[in-house]
């Protein structure tokens, strides 16, 4: 337990420290962006990469997998029906609701979260994959279908996520894993220290980001989607996820690994689709707000409850 802790307290410290660096602007205007781009471009594929190219294929795809897919979904298709049939949404609300409330943040915090607390960033790979090569594009076909701002061909969407430096580095990573082949040791130290620089490049813009941040300030009456939405991430997800880790068998580390992933906040691209199809806007805001602000001390609980 006093491990699980010092996890969070380093995180905590890293993000603290973003926090103080982005109040006073010491990196400038830009430097979040510029941040977020290093790990998502550079650093944290190089990271999964070496992470997964060490890691046991039948860890990542076996029973972790499947509860991710499951939490995700049944949180997405019981947040659906409630925002369409009893709050009386429109179809492409709903489901930038549902979006919000189902969709976590695998990277910025997923990954330090998984390192730190967890002990090994590929306890994050079966939902970094699931999200980023499943679930997220089956949303946005859901939303070309149910709007007309934009249309995406299958094809459009297959390169989109061929094209995710995240989902390249994690790929050449299972392939080496599947393989047996073992890398030099040349290739990999540059990778190694550029993998170095993710996880205190995500924290510290993650700290930055929440400078400012005062959720539910126009909510345009949409206050108790977005509540909703936070509730059923930091709760329902969680929770539905270790019934089924709990029916599947799972336990010890492994069920706490696959509930505290499923804790994380609402992933910042989520407003990034309210914002590109035009609907959803408030509440996908607002409950990455929440969630982003209340994640890890939920995320602690959580420790408390099965450690």
């Amino acid at each position: 337990m006093l491990g699980v802790l010092a996890g969070f307290f380093v995180v905590w410290c890293i993000i603290l420290v973003g926090m103080f660096v982005g109040r006073r602007n010491v990196l400038g205007e830009n430097a979040r962006s510029v941040l977020s781009a290093l790990t998502f471009f550079v650093a944290s594929p190089a990271l999964l990469f070496e992470t997964l190219g060490k890691a046991k294929l039948h860890d990542v795809f076996a029973a972790p997998l499947l509860v991710t897919a499951v939490g995700a979904a049944v949180t997405a298709a019981l947040f659906f029906v409630i925002v369409r049939f009893l709050l009386k949404r429109t179809v492409p609300e709903s489901l930038m609701s549902s979006m919000s409330a189902s969709l976590a943040n695998s990277a910025n915090l997923g990954i330090p979260i998984a390192v730190y607390v967890l002990g090994d960033a590929s306890y994050v790979a079966p939902l970094l994959i699931f999200q980023l090569a499943f679930f997220t594009p089956l949303f946005l076909m859901a939303l070309d279908a149910t709007t007309s701002s934009h249309r995406t061909t299958p094809a459009g969407f297959a390169l989109m996520i061929l094209k995710n430096p995240m989902i390249v580095g994690s790929a050449l990573g299972l392939v080496v894993a599947g393989t047996g082949w073992k890398v030099p040791d040349l290739v990999m130290q540059p990778i190694h220290l550029i993998g170095g620089a993710a996880i205190p490049a995500m924290l510290i813009a993650f700290g930055m980001s929440l400078n400012g941040s005062r959720p539910l300030q126009a909510a345009a009456g949409r206050r108790a989607d977005a509540l909703l939405a936070s509730g059923f991430k930091l709760v329902i997800h969680p929770a539905i996820a270790y019934v089924f880790a709990r029916m599947l068998g799972m336990e010890g580390h492994a069920l706490f690994a696959v509930v505290v992933t499923s804790a994380l906040p609402t992933a910042q691209n989520v407003f990034v689709a309210a914002s590109r199809y035009r609907t959803g806007i408030t509440v996908a805001k607002d409950t990455v707000l929440i969630t982003t602000v209340v994640a890890v001390p939920a995320m602690i609980g959580v420790a408390l409850l099965l450690t």
